[in-house]
């Protein structure tokens, strides 16, 4: 996906995200694939509010999160994403959003290191899940302003979990993935949907 594509379809998530409370002010952050080698990424610009994002919003920046284009500052956590990406080879977009309900879960299931869900239906709308019976461990790690070592927590938390479709900074929010744009975002809607009805259940 080219680069104006990208921001398209993230702009309109972004509006779609903001209107149901899960990215509000400039929380958040968003990006995709525009190529692959050499890796350069398609992210939102620091400081933009995602309810009213368009293509001036968006920057690319490369394998090391120099900027290649665009104008602005890119995300502080760019780190992250590209982090991400390298770990996660098939995927090809990554939202990272700011949840009531998550960011409540983020803080109960801390001392546990992962909000932990299964036997619900909507557990098959992630990528390879064909059954309610699946066990999602979500893990959940210590937040911080420190994104290089933040980065590397990010890397050895996706090794020692390959099978998770996401990961949670505690008090921060989540970040998810997919192959495309529209499996990421049918993740972050999964994911949200699960964290309201746990949190309502949850004592």
């Amino acid at each position: 996906m080219n680069f104006q594509e990208s921001a398209e379809k993230l702009s309109a998530i972004g509006f779609d995200f903001y209107r149901r409370g899960w990215v509000l002010g400039t929380s958040g952050n968003f990006s995709s694939i525009v190529s692959r080698k050499p890796l350069k990424i398609c992210i939102t610009a620091s400081g933009n509010e995602k309810g009213a994002l368009d293509e001036s919003n968006f920057l690319t920046v490369d394998e090391n999160g120099a900027l290649t284009s665009g104008d602005g500052k890119p995300s502080a956590e760019t780190l992250l994403h590209l982090t991400i990406y390298r770990l996660r080879e098939n995927s090809g977009a990554i939202l990272h959003t700011h949840s009531v309900w998550g960011t409540i879960l983020s803080d109960v299931f801390f001392e546990r290191g992962a909000i932990e869900i299964e036997g619900y239906e909507m557990l098959k709308g992630l990528a390879g899940v064909t059954t309610h019976e699946h066990h999602e461990r979500l893990p959940v790690i210590e937040n911080s302003q420190d994104y290089v070592a933040l980065s590397h927590v990010v890397e050895n938390t996706l090794r020692e979990n390959p099978a998770a479709h996401g990961v949670y900074l505690c008090r921060h929010g989540l970040y998810t993935w997919g192959e495309s744009i529209a499996e990421a975002k049918r993740h972050v809607e999964i994911f949200e949907f699960l964290f309201e009805v746990l949190g309502r259940s949850t004592k």
